[in-house]
């Protein structure tokens, strides 16, 4: 039996299934968690996908009215991850997952470390929700209108558009097939990537007027802060984008975010060509994909940007 039937066997045995993924998600993980969601009602169960908040932009998706912000029973027959590389980043609910009967994760993360009891990883898949297709398309399930909405912004989200190298011939092959099934791409691609709050405008004004650079101007750096949130009245996602603003300035080679939050700094960083920002933030403690990659350090902004551009500098 491969991994995919693996899979297929314990969704059918399972009264009781979650669906996690990780802490501040996303289109990529809310359009896989969703995808899957509506997939598994569609089988005739009746999962709880638990994301405690995320980015209103994501709101229209079809499900997303039902997501839960925390769990109706203590223990699940079975827990599927998606778009989490560890088990540590599960939204603060890694118990669901560690104590569910089965545990499964779905994800494209190359420094996914394996945390489930199945495991069902591809790397070379720009965004989880292309995976997802291969998976439905196995279990010979039909993907909706509804699911693949939620599929297409998990794609369009994490390829920045079809602008990443990542993308691959049969991203586009997917699209294609999602279009001809009425899914309207430009509606879609205009809701999750052009649409702005005023609180996620304001933000990116406060940051785009703190950018500094570095290293030759290879490396733009910019922040915001708690009281910086505050002020503009922001919500769940509303400082997503904002590490684009430097990767997109001619010269620069690697962008550096830095939100501060109760939970510490969360840093963000994005790249263009040489520079593998994952290997950066798993020295930080982090990681993600070779061209986008993140980490959250206990530490003042001042000190992560110091240990941030030592690290970078190494490999600039």
């Amino acid at each position: 039996m491969n991994t995919l039937d693996n899979i297929l066997d314990e969704i059918n045995k399972a009264n009781s299934i979650v669906i996690l993924t990780h802490e501040n998600p996303d289109g990529d993980a809310i359009g896989s968690g969703l995808a899957l969601y509506n997939a598994l009602k569609d089988m005739g169960k009746n999962p709880d996908l638990i994301i405690p908040e995320f980015p209103r932009t994501f709101e229209f998706l079809p499900g997303a009215d039902e997501i839960k912000k925390g769990a109706d029973i203590e223990k699940y027959d079975l827990a599927i991850s998606v778009d989490c590389a560890t088990i540590k980043m599960l939204n603060g609910f890694a118990n669901y997952f560690e104590n569910a009967e089965v545990k499964i994760s779905i994800d494209h993360h190359s420094t996914n470390t394996m945390f489930g009891d199945i495991n069902y990883v591809s790397p070379d898949a720009p965004a989880c929700a292309q995976i997802l297709i291969v998976l439905l398309n196995y279990f010979k399930i039909e993907v909706t209108k509804e699911i693949g909405t939620c599929i297409l912004a998990g794609i369009i989200t994490d390829t920045g558009g079809f602008k990443y190298s990542g993308v691959t011939a049969e991203t586009f092959e997917f699209v294609a097939w999602l279009l001809n099934k009425g899914i309207n791409v430009s509606k879609i691609y205009r809701k999750v990537l052009q649409t702005k709050t005023r609180a996620n405008f304001e933000l990116n004004r406060i940051a785009s007027n703190r950018l500094e650079f570095f290293e030759d101007g290879k490396v733009a750096f910019t922040y915001i802060t708690k009281e910086d949130e505050e002020k503009v009245n922001a919500e769940s996602g509303d400082h997503e984008g904002i590490v684009e603003t430097g990767r997109d300035i001619e010269g620069v080679e690697v962008s550096v975010f830095i939100r501060e939050t109760d939970k510490g700094c969360k840093i963000s960083m994005r790249s263009n060509e040489y520079v593998n920002v994952s290997d950066v933030c798993l020295l930080l403690g982090g990681g993600g994909h070779i061209h986008a990659a993140g980490v959250t350090m206990q530490c003042t902004i001042e000190q992560a940007k110091e240990k941030i551009l030592r690290q970078i500098k190494a490999v600039i």
